[in-house]
């Protein structure tokens, strides 16, 4: 289990019926992104480290790239030539 700032921790419930439990990471204590997490739990708000077991996964939140103004980075270069020898000439 690999888990970085921001991921939600999702333990699941034990019986029938029982809802599954959620919180945000807010530390991971290992610089691999192992356990333990310090978890603020949706539920109540508590903050809590959390060696979660096999009943837990957690859900990544990457954002995906952005540039100035929050719109998605472009790569930037020279343009792209036609891949046919003489397309695109007049």
């Amino acid at each position: 289990m690999r888990a970085a700032v921001g991921d939600t921790l999702v333990v699941h419930g034990h019986r029938t019926g029982e809802p599954d439990r959620t919180g945000e990471i807010i530390e991971v204590h290992a610089t691999d992104g192992a356990p333990p997490y310090t978890v603020r739990w949706d539920e109540d708000g508590r903050v809590g480290l959390v060696f979660p077991g096999p009943d837990a996964s957690v859900r990544t939140t990457a954002p995906a790239p952005t540039g100035a103004g929050g719109r998605v980075a472009r790569p930037r270069g020279k343009a792209r030539t036609p891949a046919v020898p003489g397309a695109g000439r007049r």
